[in-house]
């Protein structure tokens, strides 16, 4: 059976070739599938065992390494600049007034020109919660 051997063999060139190429964590769990089934093969297992062998194989480390691996292998996100300003509370220093254009609030030590997402008016040293930021104003709602 030592052309099983080599099914396998191809089998896990195909699956290292399409981890290289898809780059999912999916298709290297198959590839050490594929391993012990060719491993199995040299050893002369039968093929039901070989078959065998490759699904387990395949199961146990992709249900057990992938999420490890996914943990360690995918970028963490970090919030930045503006980003970081939304959800934020600041304190309003002059009367938000989306008519007049007029507002301004102080968020983590800097002033930004602010309106009022629900379009009412907040008197100055209201404690308010950012909801999106626009350019250079962001848009808040009072903190109840």
């Amino acid at each position: 059976m030592e052309w099983m051997a080599a099914v396998w063999f191809g089998l896990l060139v195909l699956f290292l070739w399409m981890e290289a190429s898809t780059v999912t964590m999916i298709s290297t769990w198959f590839a050490l599938g594929a391993l012990a089934a060719m491993i199995a093969s040299f050893c002369g297992g039968e093929l039901w065992l070989q078959i065998v062998l490759f699904f387990v194989v395949s199961t146990v480390f992709l249900l057990s390494l992938r999420p490890l691996a996914k943990k360690f292998f995918t970028p963490k996100i970090v919030k930045t600049n503006v980003d970081s300003v939304i959800g934020s509370r600041g304190k309003v220093l002059e009367e938000i007034d989306n008519i007049t254009a007029k507002g301004r609030v102080k968020l983590g030590g800097m002033e930004w020109s602010a309106r009022s997402t629900g379009g009412e008016n907040i008197a100055a040293d209201t404690l308010v919660t950012v909801d999106k930021v626009e350019g250079v104003k962001v848009f808040v709602t009072p903190v109840k």
